[in-house]
């Protein structure tokens, strides 16, 4: 099954994030594919590259790693830009773009999962 994934929660503020991630780590183990991450309001901040906390929850980086794998990643720009983002901070493996990218992944999609309020 193609499924995708939006996350409209920050890092360490709620659960939001962490669901996202294990639940993509369990749809890959069991076989499912994934269309896309789309990380939208205040999700964009999961794509701060310099965040770097202490300990072994790095959320960015989870994220990373998930583009790193071939898992589409990307920011909204303009969430991004009203929350004070440059270019320069998007984590490695992360995009910017717009909605059209979110209407992709909802279209490839068999199942879309939204996390967050």
């Amino acid at each position: 099954m193609k499924m995708g994934v939006l996350v409209l929660e920050g890092p360490y503020q709620h659960e939001a994030a962490d669901s996202a991630y294990h639940f993509v780590r369990a749809a890959l183990a069991r076989g499912h594919e994934i269309t896309g991450i789309f990380l939208y309001t205040d999700g964009v901040n999961n794509a701060n590259g310099y965040i770097k906390p202490p300990g072994e929850r790095n959320i960015g980086q989870r994220f990373s790693e998930l583009g790193a794998e071939g898992i589409p990643v990307v920011a909204c720009t303009a969430c991004a830009r009203f929350r004070g983002f440059r270019r320069d901070m998007v984590s490695e493996n992360v995009s910017l773009s717009g909605l059209g990218a979110l209407s992709e992944y909802l279209r490839e999609s068999d199942r879309f999962v939204t996390f967050g309020d």
